[in-house]
């Protein structure tokens, strides 16, 4: 992510877009990425011009520039019609939902987080790119206000204890059934003695002549 760059105490705010609550879902993140993913379809030449302060876009002239702030402005107003439909991207919801990484993968890979398709982007500096699901803001949205996290987290401390249960419940059968197995063991070993010590009495028995 770029570095946040300090606003020209000089430079003259020329147009102004507030970040409404619905756009940024009360995240610092989701209205920062809201401001890169704008900030990047600016010609390169006037991305300087464009700033988030405490979540308000900001187009700035700094002293003494000569830029085309009338088309800065108009690509910025034009990306602002449908901001509130940007796709949310990983980090943004978990930050919205106050998740970790590891209940968004949990819950994307069961469904109940619904992905709304895949983005591919080449990371910054290097060659190879990566992919991952965004999610649609109306189900973040959907998701937040019906506290489903608080829901799902139960659901799967219910789901985690009765895993320990049934491998507690499992590991007690093929204890009794070793203990089962050793105890036949132990029992066909003492016949087979019994049955030999017999043979050998019957040999004295035969010696004396009974059996004629």
């Amino acid at each position: 992510m770029p570095g946040r760059r300090k606003t020209e105490p000089t430079a003259k705010l020329m147009a102004e877009w507030p970040l409404s609550p619905a756009a940024t879902l009360g995240s610092s993140m989701r209205a920062r990425g809201i401001f890169l993913e704008i900030r990047a379809r600016l010609p390169a030449h006037l991305r300087k011009l464009l700033h988030i302060e405490s979540r308000v876009l900001t187009l700035r002239l700094p002293e003494g520039a000569d830029a085309d702030v009338q088309a800065a402005a108009a690509i910025v107003s034009k990306a602002m019609i449908d901001i509130e439909d940007l796709p949310v991207i990983p980090r943004e919801a978990e930050d919205i939902l106050t998740i970790s990484s590891g209940e968004r993968h949990r819950w994307l890979k069961d469904g109940r987080l619904q992905s709304a398709g895949t983005r591919t982007v080449k990371l910054r500096g290097r060659a190879r790119k990566i992919t991952f699901h965004v999610f649609d803001p109306r189900h973040i949205e959907d998701v937040l206000d019906r506290d489903l996290v608080t829901i799902w987290r139960e659901e799967d401390a219910a789901a985690a204890a009765e895993n320990r249960r049934r491998a507690v419940a499992k590991a007690a059968v093929k204890r009794a059934q070793k203990k089962g197995r050793e105890a036949a063991h132990s029992a066909r070993n003492g016949r087979d003695e019994n049955s030999e010590a017999k043979l050998r009495g019957w040999e004295d028995f035969e010696s004396d002549g009974l059996l004629r």
